[in-house]
C-alpha cells in the first residue's frame, strides 16, 4: 500500500514539475513577446515597473483572445478575420470600453436622462421618434424613389471619388458618434459641391445638445436631430479646430458652414439592402456598431463573435461603400481609431447578417 502511494505521488510530483516548467517557458515567451511589442508600438512605459506589469497582463489576456477569435474565423486566407497585437492590446477590457466605446451613452448611463432604464430608453426613443417626424426622410423624397430600382453596382468605395477625408485619431475622448457622423456630412458636402473640405468634429463635441456630452458619449441620431433642429452649420476644421477635449461652445450660429437638409434614421435588420442601395445611390451612411472585439483586428471580414443586439451597440463608424463580388461580400467601414489601426484604418464587415449590430441604427445625410 505504501508503495502505491510513493508510485502516486511521484507521478503528481512529475506533473507538476512539468507544468511549471512549461508555465514558466510559456512566460518567458510572452516576455520576450511582450518586449518586442513595446518597441514596435513605442510604449512609454517599458521602464516604469508597476505599469509594465500590469500592461503585461493585459497583453496576455489579449494574446489567448487574439488565439479564440482566430481560431473561429472561418473562410479563406483573404477574407477570414484576422487578429492579433494592435496598439491597443495592452489595455484591460474596461480601459478599452472606456475610452474607445462610448457611443450609445444614454443606454449605457441612464442616471443623466432618468431615475432608471425605463425613463432612459424612452427619452432616447422619443428623440429619436422626434427625429423621423422633423427631419425629411430622405428614402421618401422622388430621386430616391427613381434611383432605387436601379441594378446595383457590384462595388461601390466612395474614396475612389476623393469625397472622403482622411481617418482620424479620436485619442482618448469618446467621441465616435461625432467622428462618423460628421464625416458622413463632410463625404456628402464634397458629392454635392465637388470639393472635399475637412469639417469640424470639435464642433460637435462641444455644443451638439439632445443628450450629447462630447468626448463622454452621444448618439449619432441625436447629432443629425440637433444640426438640423438648430440650423447650425457645422464649420470648417480651420475655424474651429480639433482639441479632442470637450469644452465650451464658440459656434457661430449664423456663420457659414454646410447645413443639414434632411436626414433619417432607421433600423435596417433584415433588409441590409437598404443600406446597399443608401450607400450605391446616395452616398456614405453612419452606423452605430458593436465593437467590442475589434480591439486587436488586423484585416479581413468581421463574419462571426460579433454581437448583433440593439442593447450592445457601443462604438460608431462610417460606411464609405461594400464589395458584393467579393467571396464574401463586405462593408468598407471607416473608423477614427487613427491610420495606424485595422486596414489603414479601416474594417470589412459581412453584409446580410447585422454584424456587430451595424444595420440597428443606420443614418444618411442630405446637406443644403
Amino acid at each position: 500500500m505504501c508503495k502505491w502511494w510513493v508510485w502516486v505521488l511521484s507521478i503528481v510530483f512529475l506533473y507538476l514539475l512539468y507544468s511549471a516548467i512549461t508555465s514558466s517557458g510559456n512566460e518567458g515567451a510572452l516576455l520576450a513577446r511582450y518586449d518586442i511589442y513595446l518597441e514596435k508600438f513605442n510604449k512609454s512605459y517599458k521602464n516604469n515597473l508597476t505599469e509594465y506589469k500590469i500592461r503585461f497582463g493585459h497583453f496576455v489576456a489579449s494574446v489567448r483572445e487574439i488565439d479564440e477569435l482566430n481560431a473561429l474565423s472561418r473562410g479563406s486566407d483573404e477574407y477570414r478575420a484576422l487578429y492579433g497585437l494592435t496598439k491597443l492590446s495592452d489595455m484591460s477590457k474596461s480601459e478599452y470600453k472606456n475610452i474607445h466605446l462610448s457611443d450609445e451613452r444614454i443606454l449605457k448611463s441612464p442616471e443623466a436622462y432618468g431615475k432608471s432604464w425605463r425613463e432612459a430608453i424612452a427619452k432616447l426613443i422619443y428623440y429619436r421618434d422626434k427625429s423621423r417626424h422633423k427631419g425629411q426622410r430622405f428614402h421618401d423624397t422622388p430621386v430616391y424613389e427613381r434611383k432605387k430600382r436601379a441594378l446595383l453596382p457590384l462595388q461601390v468605395d466612395w474614396r475612389s471619388k476623393g469625397v472622403i477625408g482622411p481617418v482620424r485619431n479620436q485619442g482618448l475622448c469618446g467621441a465616435c458618434w461625432a467622428f462618423s457622423t460628421i464625416g458622413t456630412v463632410e463625404a456628402m458636402a464634397a458629392i454635392k459641391n465637388g470639393k472635399l473640405e475637412t469639417l469640424s468634429v470639435q464642433e460637435a463635441i462641444d455644443c451638439a445638445g439632445m443628450g450629447n456630452s462630447g468626448c463622454a458619449g452621444g448618439d449619432i441620431c441625436l447629432l443629425l436631430d440637433w444640426l438640423m433642429l438648430s440650423n447650425t452649420p457645422v464649420e470648417l476644421d480651420k475655424e474651429y479646430p480639433l482639441r479632442l477635449a470637450s469644452g465650451t461652445c464658440s459656434v457661430k450660429k449664423n456663420g457659414t458652414g454646410v447645413r443639414i437638409a434632411s436626414f433619417t434614421c432607421d433600423e435596417f435588420v433584415g433588409a441590409e439592402d437598404k443600406i446597399l442601395q443608401a450607400l450605391a445611390t446616395h452616398g456614405p451612411v453612419t452606423v452605430a456598431v458593436n465593437a467590442l472585439t475589434w480591439q486587436n483586428y488586423l484585416g479581413g471580414v468581421i463574419q462571426y463573435h460579433c454581437s448583433g443586439s440593439a442593447l450592445d451597440l457601443n462604438h460608431a463608424v462610417e460606411l464609405v461603400g461594400y464589395d458584393l463580388s467579393a467571396e464574401v461580400p463586405y462593408y468598407i467601414a471607416k473608423n477614427s481609431w487613427g491610420q495606424d489601426f485595422g486596414l489603414d484604418g479601416y474594417l470589412h464587415l459581412a453584409i446580410g447578417s447585422n454584424i456587430c449590430g451595424l444595420a440597428n441604427e443606420v443614418a444618411t445625410v442630405a446637406v443644403k
